[in-house]
């Protein structure tokens, strides 16, 4: 068996396991918890994250330089800000070119750079056009149980998109290709504070008609923001943009959407956080998101709402009025734009 090594043994890096064992792959799970790494090996369980049996030719490991000798390809699953930690490990490893893939959906809030462009910036020779991401409606349970998924790869080097490609799909796990990167990962990382909304919507008991509005509008401003900042519009129509908003803001699975529930029911964040165990990477990416619609002079009124939630301790209802309440206008003016913008030239 070829070996791929997939770093972060959380729910996703598990799931995407799974995947890859599915396709007569050896995976080299890594894992910074020692006990973490027993309960795999001897058990073939990781219960803290999903309930399902594990494939024994996933084995686990507390070394990232064991993790990734001799690999095929590595998957980094980590947490936004453990990233940069796990890179610099890297970096001082790695002696060959090999596909680097990741899967994980945020914003560092200090630098405002994506995923991508904070490997880039760790690994000193490594080129940025060769990193692949991995992102679309994607819960890990969902994914665990081989119910049907699909996801996109971008990449700049199609090569390498094609290789995610071609180790990723099966029967359950279909896989599309985009040469769209900075959309791709900001559909991935901004609609985890649309779901924020979403669970706050539903915690203060608004139904369906208002956790619409708010997805629609929503995937507005993500548009809005990716544009101007030089993504493709169309990419937030697909699986990494609209795919990926509905999921997270409709699904009992997302951490982001109960996060949310919990703020909307009253809860304050410190505790809601505490309650979840696991990062919740929309509290994270709204500072980095509010930063980017000051700095671009971008509008964007539910990400600067959640953003007030959150960091300004304004009441959630105080926002729904304000939102509700803000000047009339047309709905498709912003679609016209972003279209006109990109194609016109």
């Amino acid at each position: 068996m070829d070996k791929i090594a997939v770093l972060g043994a959380g729910s996703w890096g598990t799931a995407l396991s799974i995947v890859l064992s599915d396709n007569n792959y050896h995976v080299n799970l890594w894992t910074y918890k020692k006990e973490q790494m027993e309960e795999i090996n001897k058990h073939h369980k990781n219960e803290r994250y999903l309930h399902v049996p594990l494939p024994e030719n996933i084995v686990a490991f507390s070394s990232i330089e064991k993790a990734v000798e001799d690999v095929k390809a590595i998957v980094i699953v980590v947490p936004t800000k453990a990233i940069r930690e796990v890179s610099k490990e890297l970096n001082k490893i790695l002696n060959r070119p090999v596909p680097i893939i990741h899967a994980s959906k945020g914003i560092e809030p200090g630098s405002l750079k994506r995923v991508s462009q904070m490997i880039d910036e760790e690994l000193e020779h490594y080129n940025y056009d060769d990193i692949v991401v991995l992102s679309g409606p994607s819960h890990a349970e969902d994914v665990a149980l081989r119910h049907p998924t699909t996801v996109t790869v971008a990449s700049l080097n199609e090569e390498y998109a094609k290789i995610a490609q071609d180790i990723f799909t099966n029967d359950a796990f279909r896989v599309y290709t985009s040469t769209d990167v900075l959309g791709v990962e900001l559909g991935g990382s901004l609609k985890n504070i649309i779901a924020l909304g979403a669970g706050i919507s539903d915690g203060l008991g608004y139904g369906d008609n208002a956790k619409a509005a708010l997805i629609t509008r929503g995937l507005a401003e993500i548009a809005r923001l990716g544009t101007k900042l030089g993504a493709n519009p169309l990419s937030f129509l697909g699986l990494s943009g609209v795919g990926d908003l509905i999921v997270t803001c409709t699904s009992v699975h997302s951490r982001n959407w109960r996060a949310g529930n919990l703020l909307g029911k009253g809860q304050p964040l410190n505790d809601v956080l505490e309650q979840m165990g696991m990062v919740v990477e929309g509290v994270r990416t709204v500072k980095a998101a509010y930063r980017f619609a000051k700095e671009e002079n971008v509008e964007m009124p539910i990400t600067t709402g959640i953003y007030d939630v959150l960091y300004n301790h304004k009441e959630p209802k105080e926002i729904v009025e304000q939102l509700m309440t803000r000047s009339k206008r047309e709905e498709m003016d912003d679609i016209a734009h972003l279209l006109y913008e990109r194609y016109s030239k």
